[in-house]
């Protein structure tokens, strides 16, 4: 059932997949692969299956029909599974999954350990990794005399420490502050360049889904709907799901005739359209006619919600308010996205 690693073979590739729980479908005949050095997320609302996922190709759950391949070798399907320890894998739980006897130093140090190194060259690389995360000064601590968030962070570089061909993340930065999140990412991306590791990374973040990943996989109940860079991902969604798990959504309803289309757009319209704006893609004051009826200062920028007869337009402008509620300044669209 198993055999030797193949260059050039995918990282991870999952084909078919279906697991489910108490005769529950959590996925339903999933694809995905991940390439050689390759960083994808997976983004999806809570319940869809990501951690799910994560866990199968981990090797804690075993797949009811489909197969999970690392780096060419089949390590799962119906009827087989490897255990987790010969995966070539490292991974980071929502549930930190620390062993209690052991302080964070040593807990990280373990994998280097198993991996031949030295004792002190294990405990040296394993401080790097704590000081990374901030609390190298909780090296001699064990999890119960750490916060969750302290767990988090030795969860995570315990996992680094694992020095793996593929990384599997499940929210990794719940606990985080947003600059131990930018460090993670920076030693991802390290990572990335000196092994050539692949790292599958399950999120509900956008930005940091979009801010970790070469390509994201937008998972909707158990099946991925879509697999795309980032910016196809946010510019060209399949359909208004797709588009408002991403970010703010405005989809309008437009035919050809409507003279405040942008022009690029009108000739690919059929007769009728549902079409995607992204609040940075119109402006006030314009040929569609509308009333404000939300406004959100946020600092840099503006949010502005018109109600106009294509539907409810959300807009985003630099700098202060420049219109009130109540008040029918127009919008026009710069561009436009037509959704399936």
């Amino acid at each position: 059932m198993t055999g030797s690693v193949r260059p050039g073979d995918p990282a991870l590739e999952v084909s078919g997949l279906c697991v489910s729980y108490g005769g529950e479908p959590v996925l339903r005949g999933l694809d995905l692969v991940v390439g050689p050095a390759e960083a994808v997320a997976v983004l999806g609302p809570s319940g869809g299956g990501k951690s799910t996922l994560l866990h199968t190709v981990a090797g804690f759950v075993q797949p009811d029909a489909g197969e999970v391949y690392v780096h060419g070798r089949v390590v799962a399907t119906a009827s087989h599974s490897e255990p987790p320890e010969q995966r070539d894998l490292g991974m980071v739980f929502q549930s930190y999954a620390l062993w209690p006897h052991l302080t964070a130093l040593d807990t990280v140090a373990y994998p280097l350990r198993r991996a031949g190194r030295t004792r002190p060259e294990a405990r040296r690389r394993a401080l790097e990794l704590l000081d990374l995360m901030g609390i190298a000064a909780l090296a001699g601590r064990r999890p119960a005399q750490l916060s969750g968030g302290e767990q988090q962070r030795v969860g995570v570089a315990r996992a680094l420490a694992r020095e793996a061909s593929l990384y599997l993340f499940d929210e990794p930065t719940a606990h985080l502050d947003t600059a131990l999140r930018a460090t993670l990412q920076e030693e991802l991306a390290s990572q990335r360049s000196t092994l050539g590791a692949a790292v599958l990374y399950s999120t509900h973040d956008v930005a940091e889904a979009f801010a970790v990943a070469d390509r994201v996989a937008l998972l909707r109940d158990g099946v991925v709907v879509q697999v795309a860079p980032p910016g196809q991902i946010y510019e060209e969604p399949v359909d208004i799901w797709a588009a408002s798990l991403t970010g703010v959504a405005s989809a309008l309803a437009v035919g050809v005739a409507d003279t405040w289309l942008p022009r690029p757009a009108v000739g690919t319209l059929p007769s009728r359209a549902t079409v995607l704006v992204r609040p940075e893609w119109a402006r006030l004051g314009g040929p569609l006619p509308g009333r404000v009826v939300g406004v959100r200062y946020r600092g840099s920028d503006t949010d502005y919600r018109l109600e106009t007869a294509a539907g409810s337009l959300q807009v985003r402008e630099r700098g202060r308010p420049k219109a009130r509620v109540g008040e029918a300044p127009g919008a026009t669209v710069d561009r436009v996205w037509v959704l399936r």
